[in-house]
């Protein structure tokens, strides 16, 4: 049954977040009225979308009528800086939900559902929105800060000069590199769209003077002269042949002794018994919206095999499910 509703949770839980519903709970709590002047909604609609709410475990109802958020509903406020919001938002936004509608032909066929629907690929959809590509781009960070935050401890960057992170977005992933590392320098590669908020991420981090703004088309060519090239959450995004191609561009343009970082979920032989749905959702998610797939260590062995790079190994990173696939150049 709680599956079976799980689409009226999220549509519980989007429907707050628009109407601004955790923005009214800071300090104490408040009751159904002040939220409902507060957000601009009628008192009795309100309290019954707060309940709902509570229900979920975002709020509680101390009292008749009287909510208070609760830490999972703390964190979808805009301004903490450990909020989720955008990432919520981008997750419940029609442009990533209505591909989902086509599920059963995608599984048919093995076709992207989001093309039919939109017209368009995804990325071509974000590129002509800006309001939704500025939403998505910081939905990406706030999916990346648990990896910078982990990464420079469990991997050594002792011997890297130059780390070129492609398709790294506004930089949180290198920011967080890069301040670890204060001999390294950094080249962040990605489109326009993708670095529009890099700047201000590397400023505030401290290391902009360490870090040098490349825009690109990394199925056509990648920046030169790195000894590591960092990829994390673009992989699976894309198809066999294209990961490839990518791949192949980091092996071409990497210094004699470079290496290879992909930063991603391995997807284990068999589901785990217990259950672990987001990594299996996600997979459908690429499937649906942009016609890429989650991968196992033996998938990423054959893309590394194809692009020239020896078997990687593979570390997993602790509570976050992400793994670091490292892989050396074939000789």
């Amino acid at each position: 049954m709680e599956l079976a509703l799980g689409a009226m949770a999220a549509q519980t839980l989007a429907t707050g977040l628009r109407l601004g519903v955790f923005e009214a709970f800071r300090d104490e709590p408040r009751t159904a009225q002040d939220v409902a002047v507060e957000c601009g909604t009628l008192p009795q609609p309100t309290l019954r979308l707060l309940r709902a709410l509570a229900g979920l475990g975002l709020l509680r109802e101390d009292s008749p009528g009287r909510f208070a958020a609760t830490g999972e509903g703390a964190v979808l406020r805009e301004d903490r800086p450990d909020s989720i919001a955008s990432f919520v938002h981008v997750f419940t936004d029609p442009a990533m939900l209505r591909g989902w509608d086509r599920l059963d032909d995608s599984v048919r066929t093995g076709e992207t559902s989001f093309d039919a629907v939109f017209g368009k690929d995804f990325f071509t959809h974000l590129k002509e929105n800006p309001g939704l590509s500025a939403r998505f781009n910081a939905a990406m960070s706030q999916g990346t800060r648990s990896t910078a935050e982990l990464l420079p401890k469990h991997y050594d960057f002792t011997g890297f000069q130059r780390v070129v992170d492609v398709g790294g977005g506004d930089g949180t992933l290198l920011s967080a590199v890069l301040r670890a590392q204060p001999g390294l320098h950094g080249v962040l590669f990605d489109s326009a769209e993708g670095l529009a908020q890099a700047g201000a991420v590397l400023q505030d981090g401290g290391v902009a003077d360490r870090c040098t703004l490349e825009t690109g088309d990394f199925f056509r060519s990648v920046p030169a002269g790195g000894d590591l090239y960092m990829l994390k959450s673009i992989i699976h995004d894309w198809n066999d042949a294209q990961c490839a191609t990518v791949l192949g561009h980091c092996r071409e343009a990497m210094t004699e002794d470079g290496r290879l970082l992909i930063i991603e979920p391995v997807m284990p032989d068999t589901v785990p018994h217990e259950g672990v749905a987001p990594p299996y959702l996600s997979d459908l998610n690429m499937l649906v919206n942009v016609g890429g797939r989650e991968r196992t260590r033996d998938d990423f062995a054959a893309l590394c095999r194809e692009a020239g790079f020896a078997a990687p190994t593979v570390t997993v990173l602790p509570g976050n499910g992400f793994s670091l696939i490292h892989a050396a150049p074939l000789r």
